[in-house]
């Protein structure tokens, strides 16, 4: 399994953004597909995540009602739209995918797989 992250960049306070992690039709299809993210002296955050059975999707609290996320299974990609967006945003973003159990789908031990990151910088 391979995922590419990529669509990062500055932007201002309040703006828009979104990323795209490539990886295979199969890959998105057989794999809940998640975002995480990683700022200077911080933990890794779960961002989000889109299971691969439904396709519900689930959001951090920090981010919902600004961020969502969607997948192309076709294309084998999954975005990641960034909305509002605040320089705490600012960070490493990674795209994973795995097989978790609900439970851990929000945890980056539910995810075997991961992309190289793609910075963020939201400037005020």
């Amino acid at each position: 399994v391979q995922l590419q992250a990529c669509g990062g960049g500055l932007v201002q306070a309040g703006g828009s953004l979104r990323l795209s992690c490539a990886a295979s039709a199969r890959t998105v299809r057989d794999h809940d597909m998640a975002w995480f993210r990683l700022a200077p002296g911080k933990e890794r955050e779960f961002v989000g995540t889109i299971r691969r059975s439904g396709g519900r999707i689930y959001v951090g609290d920090s981010v919902k009602g600004r961020f969502t996320i969607s997948r192309d299974n076709a294309k084998g990609t999954v975005y990641l739209q960034m909305n509002s967006l605040k320089p705490e945003d600012t960070a490493v973003y990674y795209c994973a995918a795995g097989t978790p159990i609900l439970s851990y789908s929000r945890r980056p031990q539910g995810y075997g797989y991961w992309g190289q990151g793609t910075l963020v910088t939201v400037s005020s």
